[in-house]
């Protein structure tokens, strides 16, 4: 019995919801590289009464295979386990169906760790019907996942991961065995063994030409690495002489060396389940910034618009908002609702990386799905040329709130603040950084209701991670409220929202920017090295002590050392009692009177001596 799922080279069926929801819109992204991989495998029992190995490639279609990529997974089924042969079934197969399920804005590592987790401590908890918790559902793990010019590499177990490139042969996994004697083996990590999963995770470069061939140890043990890459070269140079056309690849013959390689593994004596899989990366997307442009070009800029004018039947009404990058409309459609349209600049008409963001401020739009963030509406409407649409909040920007109420009570910026975090944390969900918090882009509704806007400089790390020939911008967000490693051009996190949180919550209680509103100065590490806090409550008097060491933590020039994220940013502030365990130790407290006040500290030190020596007089 073979226990394994089909390759499809260009599979059509639909994986998930995210494949029925893709838009016409999104399909017109600049994403669609033309990745291509020739793919094969074969699977046996062998000698072996029954077949514990799982084998399992998928590669899907158009968006899909852009934004998620393929994956090739095989695992091997623990012997000792009574529940082997449903433990590496149930692995490759709900291991593919929920990697495609998760959300497109996720990285290849945060959507495979989140399944991985998931499914590891599913079958540890099968596990545990049976007498011993080890012979439950247990099985190795090896997957790549190909997505753009990038290899992700996930192993746990002895299976294998090989890479063949350029006449050699790299073994790309290591072995996770214990070895106790000549014939004592040990798997020492595998998946369901523990309720913990350490899994190895590598990022490889792809070549056009290379070969990735995954086995299991039954092939793998009785055929050497020298034996492998000897196949491995005369098939390549059989297969390159076919020299067929990459859209039109036909797959047998990988199949082919997959069905004789197992075959030989059992003439050569192995005596357990023989699997594996053999994939050629035939084409990478190599896109030049012409072809870019041709994609990104599909709709035309609309006009300037006035008002009475019509737009795919959306009558302008006013201009809300109009910059040298967009304008914003009032606009009602034919039911007479309210709606905004944004429209992008003339001036960028030939500007493909501007294009680019333009259409991932829709993309990314339509992902995020929270009560404090704008929605938008125009998913399955047709278009005639390049705009998108929001809903109409009436309200104000919260920076006219910051200025209409120079001394706020705590309680209501702590109100607020809980609903800007929460749309903020609908981002992060996303694995997408808003990168430009501030409070022109967060709106107060006449209801009390915060609405995160403007999706312009978002950072999406699914997008991040496939190749394009553009030059997009580096700092992107307002450099009032953008985080140092922002502007250094460091690595940012979501700890750079949390820094410009924290700028916008200093704001809100004093009216002012903290560092005395040098942020925007700063340019270099020596500069923000050189900045002044001034505590907030030097310009407030009447916001508590403990608030603010929660505030300077999140507003630390280095991300390390503000706090984990966003939401534990918010408790700190909400939970005095472990805000000042955590923050103000004895140190703290002993010094913070005099460095607030050294006059004061003296002259109440001075008349505590003097009434002292009065008392000592009296008596």
């Amino acid at each position: 019995m073979t226990a394994s799922i089909p390759v499809k080279a260009h599979d059509s069926q639909a994986l998930n919801s995210q494949a029925i929801e893709a838009s016409q819109y999104d399909a017109r992204l600049p994403l669609n590289g033309a990745l291509a991989i020739a793919a094969g495998q074969h699977s046996s029992r062998g000698v072996k009464q029954a077949n514990e190995d799982a084998i399992g490639i998928r590669i899907p279609d158009g968006l899909i295979l852009t934004t998620k990529g393929a994956v090739t997974v095989i695992c091997d089924g623990v012997s000792a386990a009574e529940a082997a042969e449903q433990a590496s079934a149930i692995s490759v197969s709900n291991f593919i169906t929920d990697y495609y399920s998760t959300p497109d804005s996720w990285s290849v590592k945060k959507s495979s760790s989140q399944v991985l987790t998931a499914l590891n401590r599913w079958l540890f908890g099968l596990g545990q019907d049976y007498r011993e918790a080890h012979r439950g559902y247990v099985c190795t793990f090896t997957s790549l996942i190909f997505k753009s010019c990038t290899a992700h590499l996930l192993h746990v177990g002895d299976s294998r991961a090989y890479r063949y490139r350029a006449g050699k042969l790299e073994r790309l996994s290591r072995d996770h065995v214990t070895v106790l004697g000549p014939d004592k083996r040990y798997l020492a990590r595998a998946l369901g063994l523990d309720v913990k999963l350490d899994v190895d995770y590598r990022k490889l470069d792809m070549k056009v030409g290379d070969l990735y061939l995954l086995t299991t140890d039954g092939i793998h043990d009785v055929v050497n690495d020298m034996e492998l890459t000897q196949r491995l070269t005369d098939f390549y140079h059989l297969w390159k002489q076919k020299g067929e056309d990459v859209d039109l690849i036909d797959s047998s013959r990988f199949d082919e060396f997959c069905r004789q390689l197992s075959q030989d593994a059992v003439t050569l004596g192995s005596t357990d389940n023989v699997s594996c899989q053999l994939l050629s990366i035939e084409r990478l997307p190599t896109q030049n910034i012409d072809d870019i442009y041709q994609q990104l070009s599909t709709l035309p800029f609309p006009p300037p618009m006035r008002e009475g004018m019509m737009l795919d039947g959306y009558l302008i009404e006013k201009t809300l908002h109009q910059s040298q990058r967009s304008q914003v409309y009032l606009v009602s459609n034919e039911l007479g609702e309210r709606r905004c349209i944004k429209t992008p600049s003339v001036n960028y008409i030939d500007d493909a990386a501007y294009i680019e963001r333009f259409m991932l401020e829709s993309w990314i739009g339509h992902r995020i799905n929270s009560p404090n963030v704008v929605k938008l509406l125009d998913r399955d409407r047709p278009k005639s040329s390049l705009y998108y649409v929001s809903e109409y909040l009436k309200g104000m920007p919260l920076s006219l709130w910051i200025e209409r109420n120079p001394n706020p009570s705590v309680q209501e910026v702590l109100v607020l603040l809980k609903q800007i975090e929460a749309g903020v944390r609908a981002f992060h969900r996303k694995e997408t950084i808003h990168q430009d918090l501030k409070p022109d882009n967060i709106l107060l509704t006449y209801e009390g209701q915060i609405k995160v806007i403007d999706f312009g400089s978002c950072h999406i790390k699914g997008i991040a991670e496939i190749a394009t020939p553009l030059q997009r911008d580096i700092i992107l967000g307002t450099a009032d409220y953008s985080a140092p490693e922002s502007v250094l051009g460091y690595r940012v996190s979501n700890r750079a929202d949390l820094f410009s949180l924290a700028v916008i919550t200093f704001e809100m209680l004093t009216g002012q920017l903290p560092f005395k509103g040098k942020l925007a100065q700063c340019r270099t590490k020596g500069d923000y090295q050189r900045l002044n806090y001034i505590p907030c409550y030097e310009l407030n008097p009447m916001i508590p002590l403990w608030i603010d060491p929660v505030i300077k933590q999140a507003l630390s020039i280095d991300p390390d050392q503000r706090q984990g994220d966003t939401s534990e940013f918010l408790y700190e502030l909400n939970h005095p009692i472990n805000s000042m365990s955590k923050k103000a130790t004895k140190a703290d407290l002993g010094q913070s009177m005099l460095e607030r006040n050294p006059l004061r500290f003296w002259q109440g030190l001075t008349l505590f001596f003097g009434l002292t020596s009065l008392l000592l007089l009296l008596r």
